[in-house]
């Protein structure tokens, strides 16, 4: 396989990586949003601090790669990305800082009052910050970012309905990942209310997924022509089928209480939406610009991809460890001391 094309897919691989990880960590924050008051969402605000407190920061390594690999992989699609769409994603790094910032020092808090309002910066974040960065993605599928700098409308190209759409599943399907992998986290540590509460909120969230993603295709048919042909009829037809079917299956295992399955399906589920629109795109990144053309130099792919590997032996069983020893932990949540 080409150089070019490898490094796509490395890239697609850690943007899978961040939406199922940092996605789940901002579907978190969108679940203490609507937990209700302080005393009725303690229990789910508390579960909710237990499963992501010791991955959120580290999950935002993902994103960091992708950003590092598309600057030094294809430079055209970087300049244009982050000049046309600087507004969507000014706001989605402010969203990441301020809600970094707040989960912080919310634990450490001593007055209500400080605890309410860091509470309020990490749940509202968390449902921003998501819903930015998919009007940025649907701004790119919808073909709306042109090469060059700041060529496109800072403004419109952002908001058209593609990304509009987008930035609901991005929001929608962070809270449906949490939602399962809380059930999951509830169910380990013994309590069967949180669990059951939680798998209500993953079925009825994956529904609305489901129904969003139909509604997406229609405006695709619409607003991309292009992108909508090779998803019903071209090579990016397999990943929809296998998204539809991993959503499906996931429904019915929650259903059955199958929590430790439904997270594998319901990933697969948002694995075919996101290669689905990466196979479909392919190999027109912005319009009038192929892989090939962005491509930096194979010298600089090679020491990039070679520089990747190595720094991989190092992370991924650094993170694999990290996840594993909280996946064992079995004991119940502490309770903050006041919710916001």
């Amino acid at each position: 396989m080409p150089l070019p094309e490898i490094t796509l897919a490395v890239l697609w691989v850690g943007l899978t990586a961040y939406v199922l990880f940092g996605g789940a960590d901002f579907g978190g924050g969108f679940w203490d949003l609507v937990a209700g008051g302080a005393r009725a969402g303690r229990r789910q605000r508390a579960l909710i601090e237990h499963s992501i407190g010791p991955v959120w920061e580290a999950n935002h390594v993902w994103l960091i790669f992708v950003i590092v690999l598309m600057w030094t992989g294809i430079p055209p699609v970087f300049a244009a990305v982050t000049s046309t769409l600087y507004i969507p994603l000014t706001l989605a790094a402010l969203g990441i800082i301020g809600r970094g910032a707040a989960f912080a020092f919310r634990k450490v808090s001593a007055e209500l009052w400080q605890q309410r309002l860091l509470g309020g910066t990490f749940a509202v974040s968390s449902v921003l910050t998501p819903f930015f960065l998919g009007t940025a993605a649907g701004a790119i599928a919808s073909g709306r970012v042109p090469p060059g700098l700041a060529r496109g409308d800072l403004v419109g190209s952002w908001l058209g309905p593609t990304s509009l759409v987008g930035g609901l599943l991005a929001v929608g399907t962070a809270a449906y990942l949490a939602a399962v992998y809380l059930a999951r986290d509830a169910q380990r540590t013994g309590d069967a209310g949180l669990t059951e509460a939680f798998r209500r909120r993953a079925l009825g969230c994956g529904a609305v997924v489901g129904v969003l993603s139909a509604a997406g295709l229609l405006v695709l048919r619409a607003d991309a022509p292009r992108l909508f042909a090779e998803l019903t009829s071209g090579r990016a037809l397999p990943f929809l089928v296998l998204s539809v079917l991993a959503g499906l299956a996931s429904l019915v295992l929650l259903w059955l209480r199958s929590y430790v399955a439904v997270r594998v399906t319901a990933a697969l589920a948002v694995v075919g939406l996101l290669w689905g629109w990466g196979m479909g795109q392919y190999p027109t990144l912005l319009p009038g610009l192929t892989l090939r053309q962005a491509a930096a130099t194979d010298s600089v792919l090679a020491a990039t991809l070679v520089s990747l590997a190595v720094g991989a032996v190092l992370l991924l069983p650094s993170l694999w460890w990290l996840y594993a020893t909280f996946q064992r932990e079995h004991t119940h949540p502490t309770a903050p001391t006041a919710d916001q």
